[in-house]
C-alpha cells in the first residue's frame, strides 16, 4: 500500500515525530510512504526512514492557497498511486480531506490536539480533524473530546497512544555518558538537583508557571531549572521570560539553554522533569519520554497527562495553572532522596514500557490503514 501523510511543517513536534515513524514502520514492511509538507529541519531524519517528501506549501490558511492543495494533492495521489490519505493537521487536513474524496480513496486524521474553539466558526474549521473515515486519538482524553465536541461516533474513534522510543530513552551507560558530557559543556553545578522542562517557549507551555513557582521556593530549596527548547520565533515571549526571570532574582536558578537534539543525554544529566502546560496535552509526550528516561515527573492534572503520570508512583500532578501547586510538587521532589527519586522513576519507565511504546502506535496505525483498504 501507498500512504500519503499530511503536515504543516518538519520542524519539531509530536505530530511530525509520528509522521516519522509512521513513516518508517511503512517502509520496512514495503510499502510506500510519502509525506507532504513545506520541510524542516526533520527533512534528514525523514529521508533516513525511505520515505519520499513532496514539498508543497500547505501551511496555509488562505482560502486561494487551501484550493491551490486540492489540485496538487489530486495530482500527487493519481501520479504516486495513492492508497490512502492520512491528515495530521487542520489547514492541510481541509485540502487532503476535498482530494481524498475527489480520487475515492479513504481519509485518516489524527487528532493531535484539544484544539480550543471559542467560536461556532472556530469548531467548524476544527471538526475537519473528526471527518475522517476513521479518526486516530492520541489518548482516551482526546478520544472523548472528540466524541463530545463533534458527536463522532465512537464506531470511528481509534485510540493509539503516543508512543516512546523506550530503547531511545532508557538510562544507559551511552546515556549517561553523553549527559555527563553536556552537563560539562553546559557548566552545570554538581551540587544541585536539575530540573527540566522540555518544550518549545509558548506561553501554554508554562514556563511563566514554573518560574513563578521557583519564585515560590525557599532559595535554598530549588532546583536548577533548564528550560529546553527554542521559541521559535516568539522572540517576544523569551524576553518576557527573562525579565520575569530577573525580577524575582532567578539569574542562577532558572536557565534557558534552547533547543537541544540529544533528549536522551538531558534526561540522563537531569533528576526530576516537569511537564506543567496551562493548557490539557493532548498526550504529554515529554512526560512521556522523561519517564521512560527514568525521571519522575511533575505533571499538570489534566489532559493525556493522567494517563502518564501515576500520582504518588510515577510522579506528581498539580492543579493547572496554580504555581502554588507546582511549588508544592517540586518541595516534595526536592524532599525526596536521591534513592527514592530513582524508585519513582523506575516505576515510570516500567508504566511507559508497558503502555506507550513506538512499535505500538506504528502496528496500530498499519492496521487502521490495512483495515480500510479491505
Amino acid at each position: 500500500m501507498n500512504i500519503l501523510q499530511i503536515i504543516p511543517r518538519l520542524e519539531t513536534g509530536g505530530a511530525e515525530r509520528t509522521t516519522l515513524e509512521i513513516a518508517e514502520a511503512l517502509t520496512a514492511q514495503g510499502h510506500g510512504a510519502f509525506v507532504v509538507s513545506e520541510g524542516g529541519r526533520m527533512e534528514e531524519e525523514l529521508a533516513l526512514t525511505g520515505a519520499t517528501l513532496v514539498k508543497l506549501p500547505v501551511d496555509t490558511k488562505s482560502p486561494f492557497g487551501l484550493m491551490a492543495n486540492i489540485g496538487a494533492l489530486v495530482r500527487i495521489i493519481r501520479e504516486q498511486k495513492i492508497d490512502l490519505v492520512h491528515a495530521r493537521s487542520r489547514a492541510p487536513a481541509w485540502s487532503a480531506l476535498r482530494a481524498a474524496r475527489k480520487t475515492g480513496i479513504p481519509f485518516v486524521t489524527t487528532y493531535h490536539g484539544a484544539y480550543n474553539a471559542r467560536s461556532g466558526l472556530k469548531r467548524f474549521y476544527n471538526s475537519v480533524m473528526a471527518r475522517g473515515d476513521r479518526v486516530i486519538a492520541n489518548s482516551q482524553f482526546i478520544g472523548d473530546h472528540i466524541h463530545v465536541e463533534h458527536g463522532t461516533d465512537l464506531s470511528q474513534i481509534t485510540v493509539i497512544p503516543r508512543g516512546v522510543d523506550v530503547e531511545r530513552f532508557t538510562a544507559s551507560t551511552q546515556n549517561t555518558a553523553r549527559g555527563r558530557d553536556l552537563a560539562t559543556q553546559l557548566s552545570l553545578p554538581d551540587d544541585r538537583v536539575i530540573a527540566v522542562l522540555p518544550a518549545r517557549l509558548t506561553r501554554w507551555k508554562g514556563q511563566v508557571l514554573a518560574i513563578e513557582a521557583m519564585a515560590l521556593l525557599p532559595a535554598d530549596k530549588r532546583p536548577l531549572m533548564l528550560f529546553v527548547g527554542d521559541d521559535q520565533g516568539r522572540s517576544a515571549y523569551r524576553a518576557e521570560l527573562e525579565a520575569l526571570i530577573a525580577r524575582h532574582a532567578l539569574e542562577h536558578d532558572v536557565w534557558l539553554i534552547g533547543h537541544q537534539t540529544d533528549m536522551p543525554a538531558i534526561y540522563a544529566m537531569a533528576d526530576i522533569a516537569l511537564n506543567p502546560s496551562t493548557d490539557p496535552e493532548a498526550f504529554g509526550r515529554t512526560a512521556a519520554e522523561a519517564s521512560a528516561a527514568g525521571l519522575p515527573v511533575i505533571a499538570a492534572d489534566h489532559g493525556g497527562a493522567r494517563e502518564v503520570v501515576i500520582p504518588g508512583k510515577t510522579g506528581w500532578r498539580a492543579r493547572p495553572g496554580d504555581p502554588k501547586a507546582l511549588a508544592e510538587a517540586l518541595e516534595a521532589a526536592m524532599g525526596l532522596s536521591p534513592e527514592a527519586r530513582d524508585t519513582m522513576g523506575a516505576a515510570g519507565a516500567a508504566h511507559i514500557a508497558a503502555n506507550f511504546t513506538v512499535s505500538g502506535l506504528q502496528d496500530a496505525t498499519l492496521q487502521v490503514y490495512r483495515d480500510l483498504l479491505k
